[in-house]
């Protein structure tokens, strides 16, 4: 990757994304953006009552927890700012990627224009040639040509883009390196794939997901709870002073009452939510994955079934020769000596690795193609062989050399007077059988043997397809090999399930099949024919080498177009689900500490047996705070700086772990539940010392 790239990593804590969230978290003081969080909206209007009564009535104490219930409020402006920011950066170096181009236009007569690429309409025709940058998203109807597309991908090597085939769409902002094209621009002026990657980057088009939507809905309705609780407070505690007459005993100015709700209503987690969401999207831009909305980055995080490709996904994509199997009474070295010579011309990744395999086992030196005294035979898929003639004498050939299908060289063999050996018809089998590829190698009438090629499975892909298993997400390989062959690597792979002979209309009955089961699935591709399917699948991940069709059916862009890319956006989505389990967890075991601080400063003094001494509720605090008004201020510090500690792990993510639903719940318990009640506990004392010390009440 480069330092242009969409996934370069930019420190949240630099200086200039700080400082520019510090101005951005001040405007978020704005009614309009606050009343979308209800709970922070809230804490905003306990503060503007308490600053009404610092102007009424100053003093010491009510000036500071005004202080901090503003900072409250700050501090998740700041949250939510700081992860825009990071977005805005990268936003940034992608705008400067773009320029205000000139481009070609093709006119009707055949002839060209110069306009600028802002004028460009979608169905508009523009000449491309070396050097040109591409100036807007299009297909290529005409041409073939090397495109540097590091600008959008941070891949340095060029690709071939051509047209007629389903790598013809072209990005706007890449460059040409050789040859001519014509492009068909595809999208019109401030909506190209660059356009929505910088509204997408810079969080202008989040919207906030379902369990987003859930989630706040849940909090807005505690603190309506706790909002109806303080509201009745003073009236229980006005009966409790009547009953104990201790008329005046009880601290229930508004302020405190204020600073009791602000401190009891999930203000954590209601000021870090948006933040949470946020980063998530951050999360998978790094990994130079483009999700057209926050409900498709949630959704990875609750697929069910993943359909994955074989080839380039599960598989490295080529099979590779593997192993020679000699005929009887032909030495093995023989066959792997006449396999290199019928694969020399063979430039398939196949065929070089016979000439590899051939060498490294049996140390035959590498030859070349225009060393050989012989007339080469390419691979064709009517023979489906190929091979190398040897003439003597320059006229008629005395050995003619072929590999390729049983079948093929069955017939070549039979048709000279030779015979098929069973022993090899039985080698043939076995190969097949076993998820192999059998090419039989042939000397004349003579049969020498089979090379076998395997398509090699990923290193680590079966461990990590065990990870999606334990997390309860069920795996499925989509393969156009027959079952036999299908059946056998989904085997080696680990995979839950596969579709062998897959066309597209299985790869969409499929993923229908699952939804009406109640589950969400996840694919991933890159062709017009994957468009279907990916537009049914709950995620779809369009590859950005792949068709424009592919990319407008999909909710999701792979800019690195890496097929395993799919395994890691869900890992990404259970980390965005994690991170905000966990953050609410704490959130809510937070509140419990406070009911310590708060609760016997307001009303300690109740029933006590003389005006100087402790009522039963002041046993409560259990922490030894100084005196209620420390104990009130404590509680509402810790409560705002308990925000800006916890920025980071919102950004940053809980550590991913490949573990189930209980498993996560049972560790949120554990880590952030427990840690939630006995932090608070820590915090609020050791800020009590703090104030006390410094004489601040």
């Amino acid at each position: 990757m480069n330092s242009k790239t969409l996934s370069s990593t930019l420190s949240f804590l630099s200086g200039e994304i700080v400082i520019q969230a510090l101005k951005d978290a001040f405007k978020k003081f704005h009614p309009k953006l606050l009343v979308k969080n209800p709970v922070m909206f809230v804490v905003a209007v306990g503060s503007a009552i308490t600053t009404f009564i610092v102007f009424q009535e100053s003093s010491s104490f009510n000036i500071q927890i005004t202080l901090w219930l503003w900072f409250t409020v700050l501090f998740a402006n700041f949250a939510e700012a700081i992860a825009e920011g990071r977005g805005k950066a990268q936003a940034e170096a992608l705008k400067k990627n773009r320029s205000q181009l000139i481009a070609r236009l093709q006119t009707a007569n055949g002839g060209e224009k110069s306009v600028s690429a802002t004028q460009l309409k979608k169905g508009d025709n523009v000449i491309c040639e070396a050097g040109d940058v591409i100036p807007a998203d299009g297909v290529i109807i005409e041409g073939i040509a090397s495109v540097d597309e590091s600008a959008i991908t941070g891949e340095s090597a060029p690709v071939i883009r051509e047209s007629g085939d389903d790598r013809s769409s072209v990005t706007g902002g890449t460059k040409v390196l050789s040859d001519r094209i014509v492009i068909r621009v595809s999208s019109e002026p401030g909506s190209s794939f660059l356009d929505r990657i910088i509204s997408l980057v810079e969080g202008s088009k989040r919207q906030k997901t379902p369990n987003e939507i859930a989630l706040t809905i849940l909090l807005s309705a505690l603190t309506i709870i706790f909002l109806l609780v303080v509201a009745t407070l003073p009236a229980f505690v006005q009966y409790s002073e009547k009953a104990s007459g201790q008329a005046g005993g009880a601290l229930t100015t508004l302020p405190v009452l204020i600073a009791l709700l602000v401190c009891l209503i999930p203000t954590t987690i209601g000021g870090l939510l948006s933040a949470i969401g946020i980063s998530g999207m951050d999360r998978l831009i790094r990994k130079n994955v483009i999700a057209t909305s926050g409900r498709a980055a949630e959704a990875a995080g609750d697929v069910d079934v993943l359909l994955l490709d074989k080839t380039g996904t599960i598989t490295l994509g080529n099979r590779m020769a593997t192993e020679f199997f000699a005929a009887p009474k032909i030495l093995e070295e023989r066959l792997a000596d006449a396999a290199q010579l019928s694969s020399l011309a063979d430039e398939t990744p196949e065929g070089r690795s016979v000439v590899v395999l051939a060498k490294e086992k049996y140390q035959l030196r590498g030859r070349d193609v225009a060393d050989v005294a012989g007339h080469f035979i390419p691979f064709s898929a009517q023979t489906r062989m190929s091979g190398v003639d040897f003439p003597k004498d320059g006229k008629k050939v005395e050995r003619s050399i072929r590999k390729g299908s049983a079948d093929a060289i069955k017939k070549f063999v039979t048709e000279q007077g030779g015979i098929f050996p069973k022993e090899v018809q039985t080698v043939v089998d076995d190969i097949a059988r076993r998820g192999s590829t059998p090419l039989v190698v042939a000397e004349n009438k003579e049969v020498l043997g089979v090379i076998q090629l395997k398509d090699v499975v990923k290193g680590g892909i079966k461990e990590r397809f065990a990870q999606l298993r334990q997390m309860g997400i069920k795996t499925v390989m989509i393969t156009g090999d027959n079952p036999l062959t299908a059946a056998a690597i989904a085997a080696e792979a680990g995979v839950d399930d596969f579709i062998a002979e897959a066309r597209p209309e299985d790869k969409l009955k499929r993923i229908r099949d699952e939804q009406a089961n109640g589950k969400l699935v996840g694919m991933i591709g890159d062709g017009t024919n994957d468009a279907p399917a990916l537009a049914q699948a709950d995620v779809g991940i369009a590859m950005n080498s792949g068709t424009q069709a592919a990319r407008e059916a999909g909710n999701m862009v792979d800019l690195d177009s890496n097929p395993t890319k799919l395994i890691e956006v869900v890992e990404t989505g259970k980390q965005l689900l994690m991170t905000r389990g966990a953050l609410t967890t704490f959130s809510i075991a937070n509140d419990v500490a406070k009911y310590f601080a708060i609760i016997p400063a307001m009303v300690g003094t109740l029933y006590a047996a003389s005006s100087f001494s402790a009522g039963p509720l002041s046993a409560l605090n259990i922490m030894n705070l100084a005196s209620p008004q420390s104990a009130i201020l404590s509680a509402v510090i810790f409560n705002a700086l308990i925000i800006v500690a916890l920025i980071p792990l919102a950004l940053r993510g809980v550590k991913y772990r490949a573990v189930g639903a209980n498993s996560v719940l049972q560790r949120n318990l554990l880590i952030y539940g427990i840690g939630g009640i006995i932090i608070p506990f820590i915090g609020i004392k050791l800020i009590d010392i703090i104030i006390v010390a410094l004489r601040l009440i």
